[in-house]
């Protein structure tokens, strides 16, 4: 597009075309059209145009018919209709119809046509402006409740008269909240147990400076870790789901137990098995869909996975005379992958045994673990 407005001039008489690109061209890129089917064929084919100017009289459609179809298909063209007589009853329905944003009487002073026509351009392109900042502003706040919707805690901010103005997605699946709860009541949307800890909580919160949050169970199973922030004109709640705390303890001490252990490890390698498989089946059983459960759940699996191919590994390389030493690393590395932490030392050991076999060709024979 030109970098300056365009302007859009249509009239029956071709005098009044070049009078008028002659008073416009040196602050406009005009274009000029004898007839309203010209004038739309324009606009649909070379807009956007800032600002269209339509004689009232012309042949086959008036000015006023004009500026209606120009609304319709253009609507954020500016439209100024030009009036050869004092016509009320026109003026009225290009206002009513045609949405104009000015009419100018015949014979027009240049300097009052050119006035009213900057500032009709000068309206465009504000509203223009106001159009792409509202846009960047609607694709912002798309990304960030992407963004909130991919962290693990929930969040919720009220209004002072308790009104809903954003909740992420771990919210709504802790709360119980389907579809979008914007603009509606907390206590329209959040079924009543569940209102009554939450929001006891958050006020409990807001009246004790000196605590930071307070633990709720809600119905189904869940555990939260409430804390409330507040705002200008209301309050942030959030909710971070803790149900799996102590089966993560559970899952920590297991493995920092192997991590730390010097001497034989397969005892503990086959006890640490068990547990794990006891703890998957525990986050299972447990019914509870959520982030935390979900991530305790497949550690503990891989960490699972991880012991049964060091006790392989192990059994391989103690059982066979030739095993495929390269099968070995993999499998070692492979359980490296899954395990969380630190390696135990006994593991260290059986690497390096396996990497000696796999430069040498000489196996040992022994277990390791």
């Amino acid at each position: 597009m030109s970098a300056r407005p365009r302007l859009l001039v249509v009239d029956d008489e071709e005098a009044i075309l070049e009078t008028m690109s002659f008073t416009f061209e040196e602050d406009y890129e005009v274009l000029t059209a004898l007839s309203a089917r010209e004038g739309l064929r324009l606009l649909d084919e070379q807009g956007p145009v800032a600002v269209v100017v339509s004689d009232q009289r012309m042949p086959e459609m008036t000015g006023v018919a004009f500026l209606a179809e120009v609304f319709a298909r253009h609507p954020q063209t500016l439209r100024i209709i030009l009036t050869g007589f004092a016509d009320m009853d026109a003026i009225l329905s290009a206002i009513n119809e045609g949405h104009v944003y000015a009419y100018i009487t015949k014979p027009w002073e240049p300097d009052q046509l050119k006035q009213v026509v900057r500032r009709a351009a000068e309206h465009y392109e504000l509203a223009r402006e106001n159009e792409r900042l509202v846009s960047d502003l609607r694709a912002a706040n798309r990304f960030l409740e992407a963004v909130m919707d991919q962290l693990d805690t929930g969040a919720l901010a009220v209004d002072a008269d308790g009104e809903i103005r954003a909740m992420n997605r771990p919210a709504r699946e802790y709360l119980g909240v389907s579809g979008d709860p914007r603009g509606r009541k907390l206590a329209e949307v959040l079924p009543a147990d569940v209102l009554e800890r939450v929001a006891g909580a958050a006020l409990e919160l807001s009246r004790d400076a000196e605590r930071s949050f307070k633990e709720v169970d809600l119905p189904q199973r869940l555990r939260l870790r409430i804390s409330a922030h507040p705002l200008a004109a209301g309050q942030v709640i959030l909710a971070r789901e803790i149900s799996h705390e102590p089966l993560q303890r559970s899952f920590d001490k297991i493995v920092s137990a192997l991590a730390s252990k010097s001497g034989a490890l397969r005892g503990a390698l086959g006890e640490a098995r068990i547990e794990l498989h006891a703890l998957s089946e525990q986050v299972r059983s447990a019914g509870i869909a959520s982030v935390g459960m979900s991530e305790l759940g497949e550690r503990a699996r891989r960490t699972h996975t991880a012991i049964e191919h060091w006790l392989a590994v192990d059994d391989t390389l103690a059982g066979e005379d030739f095993p495929d030493a390269q099968l070995l690393l993999d499998r070692l590395r492979l359980a490296g992958a899954r395990w969380p932490g630190p390696l135990p030392e006994r593991v260290r050991e059986l690497a390096r045994s396996v990497e000696t076999y796999y430069e040498s060709g000489e196996n040992p024979k022994r277990p390791i673990l």
